[in-house]
């Protein structure tokens, strides 16, 4: 497919909210950002609007989006909030990055959910997500604003590199604080399942409604969320991924990298990063957090100056490691 759209990176004021408003309601593409990467976005209700973002990203049409909505939107037009616990999640996490898959009203586009009677709904907290949100009024799908299977973007100028003449708009919010997708539960069963981890922990979740669990995401079934049964998160270079007691292995593999014209990169968390000095480095920070917020920005810079990213496990202590670990797993092959 042939794409030759002037692609523009616009300041969020009265003036490129308009504009967005105009492309959206008009079944056309918009790049935004949100608190954790940018999303791709569509009206939610058009077939031919949604099918633009699966062919913009070469994206298998078989891998779920998530609507987002603004924080006033009446999220029980699309979907049935038939479970008591709901409101307890509503309460307690949103707006803010965690998506909720709840049973559908078949009121967006059976593209979204790849056929299945499920819809996954999320409320950005982003200030910017919001304006945006607010100003189409209309439910929005849309997946992170990238190539299929490519890190996911956390600036505009990510999404730029990727897409340029495949939209017309990109909003343009600064960085991304979260750096890593929304946590994805499944609200359509006794107690919530975590589809895909996130910064809204399995411990947040469980101290809020008394019980949770992890999905099996077996590969026999048909999955309810995105980042689940694709690779993901690639960045355009070698990755290798070793376990922190693995430092000699992966020094070794950086030293081979050399004396082959290889420019390696060690990625690591602050700690691993003071062992390592002397080698060229990625640091990705110390906590959780800041670790999260970083490890796409810094996958992306590696891309470009690295022929090779060695990575190491990240070990925090706290459950934001299942989330980062579940993307660094995806985007780094295991060694």
């Amino acid at each position: 497919m042939k794409f030759s759209k002037n692609t523009k990176i616009c300041k969020i004021d009265d003036i490129s909210l308009d504009y967005a408003k105009n492309l959206i309601l008009n079944n056309e593409l918009v790049a935004f950002p949100t608190e954790t990467v940018y999303g791709l976005g569509a009206i939610a209700t058009s077939d031919d609007a949604v099918l633009k973002i699966f062919n913009a990203k070469g994206r298998p049409q078989d891998n779920p989006l998530i609507v987002h909505v603004h924080s006033d939107y009446d999220v029980s037009t699309l979907v049935y909030e038939d479970k008591d616990y709901i409101k307890k999640l509503k309460d307690a996490f949103l707006p803010g990055p965690l998506t909720m898959v709840y049973k559908s009203k078949g009121k967006v586009s059976k593209l979204v959910s790849c056929g299945l009677d499920t819809v996954a709904i999320r409320v950005p907290s982003s200030k910017s997500a919001q304006a945006f949100l607010k100003a189409v009024n209309v439910p929005v799908a849309a997946p992170s604003a990238n190539v299929s299977k490519h890190t996911s973007p956390v600036t505009a100028e990510h999404v730029f590199n990727d897409l340029n003449g495949k939209l017309e708009l990109i909003l343009d919010g600064g960085k991304c604080s979260g750096g890593i997708e929304s946590t994805v539960i499944d609200v359509t069963g006794n107690e919530p399942v975590i589809l895909r981890s996130g910064l809204v922990t399995y411990d947040m979740i469980k101290s809020v409604v008394g019980k949770c669990r992890y999905s099996k995401n077996t590969s026999t079934e048909k999955v309810k969320s995105p980042g689940v049964k694709y690779s993901h998160y690639l960045p355009k270079c070698e990755t290798a991924l070793f376990k922190r007691n693995e430092v000699e292995k992966a020094i070794s593999l950086y030293n081979n990298a050399v004396e082959t014209g290889k420019t390696p990169y060690f990625m690591a968390d602050d700690g691993m990063c003071e062992f390592l000095k002397g080698y060229n480095l990625l640091k990705l920070g110390k906590t959780g957090e800041e670790i999260a917020s970083n490890l796409y920005y810094k996958l992306l810079e590696g891309e470009k100056i690295a022929d090779l990213i060695i990575a190491f496990d990240v070990v925090t202590g706290t459950d934001i490691d299942v989330g980062i670990m579940n993307r660094l797993e995806k985007a780094c092959k295991r060694c």
